[in-house]
């Protein structure tokens, strides 16, 4: 698959081959169901989807269609009470030993206290870039807007519009890039007590179960996708400006306010970790 390294770079994206996707609206055209024997079910003439977890299983769906780049959005309403030792993941990931991936996980808590969201970004297999961060609101209380914006320049994370994280693309400098393995879309409810919640020291309560998360309002409308290898098309992505999207100065100041009140942890700044020294992309960003 063909690489991106600037916008000035036309042979590339001719020929880069894949389907531009469109949003459906309904759940039952964009995904399946894969697992949790009837503990995720669509409703609403598909317009809404949820996932259940009891202590016998939790449950979860993907999409039909794969993606090479594109703006992601979904609604999700987390599990409301107590959540602890839960985790409702959402992610996009493609196959194999060499995998890439990135992730939106929600680590349930105690009644009263804050999710954390957990991010990362895997290329060839490989991970160890954790950020972590609370939310300004309750997101059991009602559905917000969970986005992945993911181009040939970087990853950005988004909750309700507000930039969160970035992973740059630093292929110039060594690092990386998720760019040439199609991902489908991934969101299930499991249980995780052993490291979820307060590094496993809250265990999940049972009693509380079935626990619940709730989505709306997919959209894929601005993306390259395919829904079968064999019918890739060229994607136009010089008539797509979600494809040479980076963070303008309003969101450059929001990205600092929220990983300045709000983050809570950050690969770049774990020293013990590393203590060889930092990944490369932590000296460049």
């Amino acid at each position: 698959m063909a690489a991106f390294a600037t916008k000035q770079s036309p042979l590339l994206l001719a020929s880069l081959l894949i389907l531009i996707g469109v949003a459906t609206g309904s759940f039952y055209d964009s995904f399946d169901i894969t697992w949790g024997a009837g503990r995720a079910n669509i409703f609403e003439s598909g317009q809404l989807l949820t996932c259940t977890l009891d202590k016998t299983s939790g449950s979860g769906f993907q999409s039909k269609k794969e993606y090479l780049f594109g703006k992601i959005d979904m609604k999700i309403k987390l599990v409301p009470g107590n959540s602890a030792g839960t985790v409702t993941a959402y992610y996009l990931s493609s196959k194999g030993e060499t995998w890439d991936e990135i992730d939106f996980e929600f680590l349930g808590n105690v009644t009263g206290q804050p999710y954390v969201i957990h991010t990362n970004v895997f290329t060839g297999g490989k991970g160890n870039r954790e950020m972590q961060f609370y939310l300004w609101f309750d997101p059991t209380a009602d559905f917000h807007t969970y986005t992945v914006l993911w181009n040939p320049l970087n990853i950005i994370f988004l909750v309700d519009g507000i930039p969160i994280r970035v992973f740059k693309n630093n292929e110039a400098n060594g690092v990386a890039y998720p760019k040439s393995q199609p991902m489908k879309i991934y969101s299930s409810l499991w249980e995780a007590d052993d490291w979820a919640t307060q590094g496993g020291k809250v265990k999940t309560d049972w009693t509380n179960a079935p626990f619940s998360a709730s989505y709306r309002s997919f959209n894929d409308v601005d993306c390259c996708s395919r829904t079968s290898i064999w019918n890739w098309v060229t994607c136009n992505a010089n008539s797509n400006s979600w494809m040479w999207t980076t963070l303008n100065s309003n969101q450059l100041g929001q990205l600092k306010w929220v990983q300045k009140d709000y983050m809570i942890y950050n690969y770049c700044t774990d020293f013990k970790r590393f203590p060889q020294g930092l990944p490369t992309e932590c000296n460049l960003n």
